[in-house]
């Protein structure tokens, strides 16, 4: 179950997201995206972080939830990003705090597979394609460290 957190407006709040890549036969690495459910624009699974979960347990089941993808998850997160959050009423800062989660296997179901396409992408061209600076600077930075 997913909770909110209660902060006084104009506060950061924190979100917690899985980077899910894995590696082709020839060695270059892909990630997968899934769009938003309101927007549709590509991001990676994110969330809110989750009351008795560590926050890299949170994300691996962000990824579960919203891609199907289950794999090794790192423990410390490998970079972070601020964005403005749409909600209902309002938009809200964000900061979020980005896990690598090296895909072992895709699902055949999962809870939000009807909700959200979720596709594999080489770095470079995720990247491109997020819109939110921080969140693509960080796959550039995954980019980085795939190719060393």
């Amino acid at each position: 179950m997913k909770t909110k957190s209660a902060q006084a407006p104009g506060k950061i709040r924190s979100q917690i997201a899985a980077m899910p890549f894995r590696r082709k036969a020839d060695g270059t690495a892909e990630i997968m995206l899934v769009t938003s459910r309101t927007t549709h624009r590509w991001i990676v699974p994110k969330g809110w972080p989750i009351k008795g979960l560590k926050d890299h347990e949170a994300a691996a089941r962000e990824a579960r939830e919203e891609a199907g993808v289950v794999g090794a998850v790192a423990r410390k997160p490998a970079a972070s990003y601020t964005y403005w959050k749409r909600l209902d009423d309002h938009f809200q800062l964000c900061e979020v705090k980005l896990y690598r989660l090296e895909v072992e296997r895709q699902l055949a179901d999962w809870a939000e597979r009807g909700e959200r396409r979720c596709q594999w992408f080489s770095l470079a061209d995720a990247a491109d394609l997020v819109d939110d600076p921080g969140l693509g600077a960080a796959i550039r930075a995954l980019a980085d460290d795939a190719a060393a």
